[in-house]
């Protein structure tokens, strides 16, 4: 609803990069360029300036960007009113997810999500958790469901559940008759590892540290992108690994993988991520409150 050349002009300086805001915006960049400078012939001056390719606003950019920020506020204020008003929610949302979340979570929950409020249209992108709370900082979505402690103080984080992390063998490995192992009776196996950037991975290491061995000291033999590749090389006897326990619920039932408790155990948070905007979108916060339901109704699960 609002001017469109406005739009793209406020992705650009919110980024400061017209790369970056024509994939947020899913244009070319010769048309994110078009726009912005249709802006500046409205109002007869630079917003940016241009050097070594970098780009900074000007005192007139820093301005309008101020007053976009504003536009945009109202806009949503305006919507939220309305639609509170009528009753209706609708829209589109973009929700980024860390693989595990993506696969063994967020159907169930946007499923029902999707059949009481049909006419909510959901866009679900999946990245490791670095990816997912990129893509929060740069607005490219909504809503990011991660799961790894996220250290950007300036955005808002809900715990939703706890996860319970266990190590996973081939069952004709040495150690599958155990039912408790420690990170030292794993180091002297081949281990495969998640991938740089898995919040999976990151949890992993600094459990690693906190038992005063080094993430260094696993054998690693493979680094893989996916719980699914991760079971499929353990289930080949290819090594052992850690994984997310709500990942192996098929593989233990059809006894293709036997899970061995942690000593200590290990558990970590999948959480909610998002900015801390004034006003949303009515859908968002509705999709917030049917989440946080859910966790709530999930929490024992783990």
């Amino acid at each position: 609803m609002a001017d469109r050349r406005l739009q793209v002009f406020h992705t650009v300086a919110r980024l400061l990069s017209f790369t970056k805001a024509a994939e947020s915006l899913h244009m070319t960049q010769p048309a994110v360029t078009f726009q912005v400078r249709q802006l500046e012939e409205y109002f007869n001056t630079r917003l940016f300036d241009r050097t070594h390719n970098r780009i900074s606003l000007t005192a007139a950019g820093e301005r309008v960007y101020e007053y976009a920020a504003q536009i945009f506020d109202l806009y949503a204020k305006m919507d939220n009113a309305v639609r509170d008003m009528t009753g209706e929610i609708s829209g589109v949302l973009i929700i980024g997810a860390s693989t595990t979340i993506a696969e063994y979570m967020l159907p169930a929950l946007l499923g029902n999500f999707n059949k009481k409020y049909p006419d909510v249209n959901v866009h679900l992108k999946v990245s490791n958790s670095d990816g997912v709370v990129s893509m929060v900082e740069n607005n490219d979505i909504d809503l990011g469901v991660v799961e790894s402690p996220v250290m950007n103080k300036n955005l808002v984080v809900e715990n939703c559940r706890n996860d319970r992390l266990v190590a996973v063998v081939h069952p004709a490995h040495e150690l599958a008759d155990k039912k408790k192992v420690m990170v030292q009776d794993l180091v002297t196996q081949p281990y495969i590892s998640r991938e740089e950037g898995s919040g999976t991975r990151e949890v992993i290491e600094e459990y690693i540290a906190v038992t005063g061995m080094k993430p260094a000291d696993l054998s690693v033999t493979m680094e893989l992108g996916s719980p699914e590749a991760i079971k499929g090389a353990v289930e080949a006897g290819m090594g052992v690994s850690i994984v997310s326990e709500v990942t192996i619920h098929k593989e233990l039932q059809l006894g293709t993988l036997v899970s061995l408790e942690l000593d200590p155990p290990l558990e970590r948070p999948f959480s909610f991520v998002h900015q801390k905007q004034k006003f949303r979108q009515r859908a968002m916060d509705e999709l917030l409150e049917f989440a946080r339901a859910y966790c709530l109704s999930h929490k024992d699960d783990c």
